[in-house]
């Protein structure tokens, strides 16, 4: 969740009336320019998971024991595409969709190298996944590590405290005008001591193909790849303050608990993953406020300078477009991502699931993911000092 986006939660009925976005139309697929479906709220099978706010408190969060999974994983993923039908990167940075495979009946060995995927690719896609229940994607992220609670945001009304809940319907307010393009972009609750690994987020109900809210990540393993020798080597000795004081306030504002105090933590800019060993910025647009022992003007232009990295270069993203029951799993750790607008008035209705990681940390030891697949696939090295000359591409 962005740092002070909290969602526009409205108690709709549950027999709500059908919907009909557009005119019909007489050609062979009755299509019609922009939205055309009819919806209806009526006998709404996931009631129990819609959005609440208990007020309870809290105390603050202490260090837990964490081991990666994914150092348990086959480099070849083996176990986990023995059964899957297809499988096949979005892009050559992030992202990877992968056919076939039930994630509610994940052997250890396949759990294990699922976790080796999502480190390596940053988000991993499965499409329709409709026995992954609420307390199987909870049984598959405690494998992971202890289930992250958030301090503010919506929970299932069933009572369960360590889901998010993703929440807008046709009475929800169009909040576009009150961001940025790039507000929405973060990595999520970077703020805690150890911030989540393995995330976990399905879909329960949303506009159909081609009705908006679609998901962005952009991997940060890409974003300090991108960067001059000198560049990396200057941001590896800085760290970065992330703060969850926004969030807390944007809660109160609105008239909801922080249900856990707001904490500023001191975090590595630069930190290296404990399964591939390869470096990564971590950065996060939406709670990085202050780079630490640097003047004021420097900080800021570093926090402007990464954002602009993180949201504008397509290349080191991947678009995830959401049906019923499909399952996106990221490393929070390496990547940021952005949900869009443009789907009111669906209903869009999702359930999050996050382990808490390590304390991030840097390795100067660490590789470079770029340079190693250059050396692995035998490519050749980037141009980065900005001489030549080019033109568009289409």
């Amino acid at each position: 969740m962005a740092p002070s986006l909290t969602e526009t939660v409205t108690e709709t009925p549950v027999t709500t009336k059908l919907v009909q976005l557009s005119k019909p139309s007489n050609n062979k697929f009755n299509y019609v320019p922009g939205r055309q479906i009819i919806e209806s709220h009526e006998d709404y099978p996931h009631e129990d998971l819609r959005p609440s706010f208990p007020d309870v408190h809290w105390d603050e969060l202490k260090e837990v024991p964490y081991a990666d999974k994914g150092l348990l994983g086959d480099p070849t993923f083996r176990n986990l595409l023995e059964d899957a039908t297809d499988v096949f990167d979005f892009t050559p940075k992030i992202g990877t969709e992968v056919h076939g495979v039930n994630l509610a009946k994940l052997s250890e060995a396949q759990k294990n190298d699922l976790a080796r995927l999502v480190a390596t690719r940053g988000v991993v896609m499965f499409r329709d996944q409709p026995e992954l229940d609420i307390e199987s994607q909870r049984e598959l992220g405690a494998y992971y590590g202890v289930l992250h609670k958030h301090a503010t945001t919506a929970t299932p009304k069933n009572g369960i405290d360590d889901v998010h809940v993703v929440y807008t319907d046709e009475g929800s307010k169009d909040q576009r005008a009150l961001f940025s393009p790039s507000f929405l972009w973060h990595s999520d609750v970077t703020y805690e001591i150890q911030p989540p690994s393995y995330t976990s987020l399905k879909v329960l109900t949303g506009p159909a193909r081609g009705g908006g809210g679609d998901t962005l990540w952009s991997s940060q393993y890409a974003v300090y790849d991108s960067l001059s020798p000198h560049m990396q080597k200057y941001l590896e000795g800085l760290t970065a303050l992330h703060s969850a004081q926004m969030q807390a306030d944007g809660s109160r504002a609105s008239g909801r608990p922080v249900r856990r105090e707001p904490v500023v933590t001191e975090h590595p800019l630069v930190r290296t993953h404990p399964v591939t060993g390869w470096k990564s910025v971590f950065f996060n647009p939406g709670f990085v406020t202050k780079i630490v022992g640097v003047p004021k003007v420097e900080s800021e232009f570093i926090i402007r300078f990464l954002t602009e990295i993180v949201t504008s270069t397509y290349e080191l993203q991947a678009r995830f477009q959401w049906n019923k029951n499909d399952v996106a799993i990221w490393d929070n750790r390496i990547c940021n991502h952005s949900a869009t607008y443009g789907f009111r008035p669906h209903r869009r209705h999702a359930v999050r699931v996050a382990c808490h990681a390590e304390r991030p940390r840097f390795d100067p030891a660490g590789r470079s993911q770029e340079e190693e697949f250059n050396a692995t696939y035998g490519l050749p090295q980037v141009n980065k000092d900005g001489t030549g000359q080019s033109n568009y591409n289409d």
